[in-house]
């Protein structure tokens, strides 16, 4: 029974299923104007974006299109979307078997049985929903066969003799095999993905028997172990034709929270809610001539947001959704972050330290070679964990997207630095307490200065500004009273830190801080320090005068602080 309509749409929060979402008025960011580009592109399409980005809704959506069974249905769950308008020659034109691997689970030595059972199963309900464009018996004959590759080669066979177009749609490709990567090693995971594994053996028939295959992941790794690089499909993860077809765009953004607003599900400013989110959602690029176009915004993590207006009348409490920690924790054991060796822990700690890194963006690249650089970047790349910020010549500049996944990048530092010497979490705490309520800066800079001499002196870190900066930024993620800005544009420069009062959380804070770390070897002479104290002085002096650090100090009382380190040791601070 079909339950009654809103008149306002609902959230269509955690909704997968393009059809449910239409059918029962939930709200839907069209995405439709990119079927052409995918039809125009190859008819063997293989896609990878990182988690929370709506790809089984896209995939779900693409089903209903060219679902032959939906015909019937194509005004209602189209009609008035983009496609509604400008149909293609194959709007339900196929047969399409719909594949989630994501589904795929149970003990390793029982994974074969578990993969060979879903396909059936999926092959069977196939077989039962198009025996009209068969034969009757088709569905009979499809139980009777055996394995998931027999049930895959009979619907091939059969498409051909009854000339029914088929459309093969494969989502979380890679799900299974990176949780075998992840938890049994890479024997194991080679055992599936080369050879005569169960896993390889399925993927050989799928461009033999159907006309068009689309597939999607978070990764790579697995298509080039299993098909030596791409002899499947057309990679087009890094194409600017859909470099928006996944994700949120802020005019998407916009318009979804002005529709809540006009609806009086959401009170305040909208454009005021935008600028919330965008430095911890917002930023993604996936193609280089994309850079020109508007940053996506992850879209889950809008709709949690969205959420928590609508329900509470304000911003969540926690502004990462809690969920996504286990996204974060798979990602974090697939790479291997614990036993990294030395080169590409400093990847890592590069990347934290500076916000980002250059390197050439590649394709494909088997599991046995993830630790080149190169290949390593790109895998933080597909995780989500950098994206396009630009160019250096001929690579890419790969940057930390937002604060969502900085903070990542500030637990590995934390976690490294906790192993060299036990993070005291409760002095960091009651310093900041005095830094927020009384603008008593002295504790707060005066202990982690402490923390990293301390540290340098368990195991020397190398010297220098990068490195001392990469410390305080993730000893200063620590604070939940401020959001740690690290080079914060201002007046035409980059401030080191600008701490931003979280004044919807905590009212009580009554100041907020730029602070200029200087770095000095430890043979400058004396001239040389207060050349660059002076010089110091001058920047932080031009950064206060920006008009938007108004509006983004609120009431609170903004402190300039300037602090100059002689190799390990805080030399001199200063407030101006």
């Amino acid at each position: 029974m079909t339950p009654p309509l809103q008149t306002t749409k609902q959230l269509p929060l955690g909704i997968s299923d393009f059809s449910r979402l239409r059918e029962q008025n939930y709200y839907y960011v069209d995405k439709t104007m990119f079927i052409p580009r995918l039809e125009m592109t190859s008819s063997y399409l293989f896609l990878v974006r990182p988690r929370r980005f709506g790809k089984s809704l896209l995939l779900s959506m693409l089903k209903a299109y060219y679902d032959v069974n939906m015909k019937d249905r194509f005004d209602k769950l189209f009609g008035d979307l983009w496609i509604g308008s400008h149909p293609t020659a194959y709007r339900n034109y196929y047969a399409v078997l719909h594949l989630d691997f994501s589904l795929v689970f149970g003990p390793i030595d029982e994974l074969a049985d578990s993969f060979d059972s879903y396909c059936g199963m999926e092959c069977d309900s196939f077989a039962q929903q198009y025996e009209h464009l068969f034969y009757d018996g088709f569905y009979k004959d499809m139980k009777e066969a055996s394995t998931a590759g027999g049930k895959l080669n009979l619907i091939g066979r059969k498409a051909k003799m009854y000339h029914v177009p088929l459309y093969l749609i494969v989502d979380e490709y890679d799900n299974f095999t990176n949780t075998v990567l992840n938890q049994h090693g890479e024997d194991i995971y080679h055992g599936l993905t080369h050879g005569e594994g169960f896993y390889r053996d399925i993927f050989k028939s799928f461009k033999a028997n159907f006309e068009r295959v689309l597939m999607l992941g978070v990764s790579p790794v697995t298509m080039d172990d299993l098909t030596s690089g791409y002899n499947i499909a057309t990679n087009i993860t890094a194409d600017a034709a859909v470099n928006q077809m996944l994700g949120f765009s802020e005019d998407d953004v916009r318009e979804m929270f002005n529709y809540y607003s006009e609806a009086g599900w959401i009170k305040g400013d909208v454009e005021a809610m935008i600028e919330e989110m965008k430095p911890w959602y917002d930023n993604y690029c996936f193609a280089k001539e994309g850079l020109s176009e508007s940053r996506m915004f992850n879209s889950d993590m809008v709709l949690y947001y969205l959420g928590s207006q609508v329900r509470n009348g304000h911003s969540p409490d926690e502004m990462v959704n809690p969920n996504t920690r286990t996204d974060y924790q798979k990602m974090k054991k697939l790479i291997q972050i614990d036993k990294l060796e030395p080169e590409r822990k400093s990847i890592i700690y590069q990347i934290a330290e500076q916000g980002y890194i250059d390197s050439h963006l590649m394709p494909y690249f088997p599991a046995s070679e993830m630790v080149k650089f190169d290949n390593f970047v790109s895998l933080l790349y597909y995780y989500g964990m950098l994206t396009i910020t630009g160019t250096n010549g001929f690579t890419l500049r790969l940057g930390i997207p937002n604060n969502n996944v900085r903070k990542q990048y500030y637990g590995y530092l934390l976690e490294e630095y906790d192993r060299i010497r036990t993070v005291n979490h409760w002095q960091i705490d009651k310093a900041f307490q005095q830094a927020a309520v009384s603008g008593d800066w002295h504790p707060l800079l005066q202990t982690v200065s402490d923390e990293y001499e301390k540290t340098c002196a368990v195991r020397c870190l190398i010297e220098g500004e990068r490195n001392i900066q990469g410390f305080f930024t993730a000893y200063f993620s620590l604070c939940p009273y401020y959001l740690t800005a690290p080079e914060l544009e201002l007046s035409h420069g980059y401030c080191d830190f600008f701490l931003l009062p979280d004044l919807r959380r905590y009212p009580m804070v009554a100041h907020s801080f730029i602070i200029e770390l200087k770095y000095l070897k430890q043979e400058a002479t004396a001239e040389e320090a207060e050349v660059q104290w002076a010089e110091a002085k001058e920047q932080i002096t031009r950064y206060a005068t920006d008009e938007k650090l108004r509006l983004l100090c609120g009431p609170t009382q903004l402190h300039l602080v300037v602090a100059q380190f002689r190799g390990h040791q805080l030399a001199r601070s200063e407030e101006l």
